[in-house]
């Protein structure tokens, strides 16, 4: 049975995303089956952020409650709102919509295992002597504040000494070569190895993703693994310099440092050092 109400909305670009001071619109589709009073017919774009988990103390647990924002809330009527219904006539109606989305930093939108930053689109259609009829969705809003992924890590070097009886090491030099990035971007990953050890060793790196949640003075973590890259090997009692190039997956989310309930940054390590009989290894 098909719906009696349906929202589109229109593409700015490729990715379906939205920004500060973009305008969006689209078009809102009601089928009637007959001639209907309507009471009114209104679109509404809101964006709210909530944040909210449980603490455990002992063997108790206590419930922390909404960490909650609402950004902004914008309503355009496309039937007005009045005392008297409006007599609409059976079939296919269709009301285009246009708003305007805030200038200003807002926060790109996310959804974690703690809280979520979201925008989202819904018409609502009033009738009398019926229940109202609405439908949603959620629109991608990418910040112009912070449109890139921010690292806090890029330079780093590691000294391993491997083996027990015989004295072996390995020194590492690792060179990211930008703190930010974009997502679906290769970044070029320099890395200086001498390997003073009587074993061929392969490096390993990640690119992590680090999420703060803040609500009513308790701070929670999470940490998530993007996407990981396993260098060429570098030969036993040898020196050598490598560039590998690690590819961001196009669907990782921008940083978020503009939300005062959750923040999202990026942290590039060096994984591992496996040798190559399998037994012995070198972490960070």
């Amino acid at each position: 049975m098909p719906k009696d109400l349906t929202l589109t909305y229109d593409a700015l670009n490729e990715e379906r995303t939205f920004s500060e001071g973009d305008t969006l619109t689209g078009t809102v589709t009601m089928c009637l089956k007959k001639d209907t009073k309507v009471k009114s017919l209104f679109v509404k774009l809101k964006a709210e952020a909530n944040v909210r988990w449980t603490e455990e103390i002992g063997d108790e647990a206590y419930y922390i409650p909404n960490a909650h924002r609402r950004y902004f809330k914008l309503k355009q009527f496309l039937i007005p709102e009045n005392t008297k219904d409006t007599e609409i006539s059976k079939g296919n109606h269709s009301y285009k919509f246009s708003i305007n989305i805030p200038s200003g930093s807002l926060p790109s939108s996310f959804h974690g295992a703690h809280g979520r930053i979201v925008y989202r689109l819904e018409a609502k259609l009033s009738r009398s002597w019926r229940l109202d009829s609405n439908v949603k969705q959620e629109i991608n809003f990418a910040s112009k504040a912070i449109s890139s992924l921010l690292m806090t890590r890029q330079v780093g070097q590691v000294d391993k000494d491997v083996g027990i009886f015989s004295k072996r090491s390995v020194h590492m030099e690792v060179f990211v070569e930008s703190g930010v990035c974009a997502p679906g971007q290769t970044l070029a990953v320099i890395v200086k190895v001498k390997n003073t050890s009587s074993k061929d060793m392969t490096p390993k790196f990640s690119l992590n993703q680090y999420v703060t949640y803040r609500a009513q003075g308790f701070t929670k973590f999470d940490c998530g693994e993007i996407c990981k890259l396993v260098g060429e090997v570098i030969e036993k009692k040898s020196e050598k310099t490598v560039t590998c190039a690690l590819k961001i997956p196009p669907d990782t989310i921008l940083s978020i440092q503009n939300c005062e309930m959750l923040s999202v940054e990026y942290n590039f390590k060096r994984a591992a050092a496996s040798w190559d009989n399998g037994c012995e290894k070198g972490n960070r």
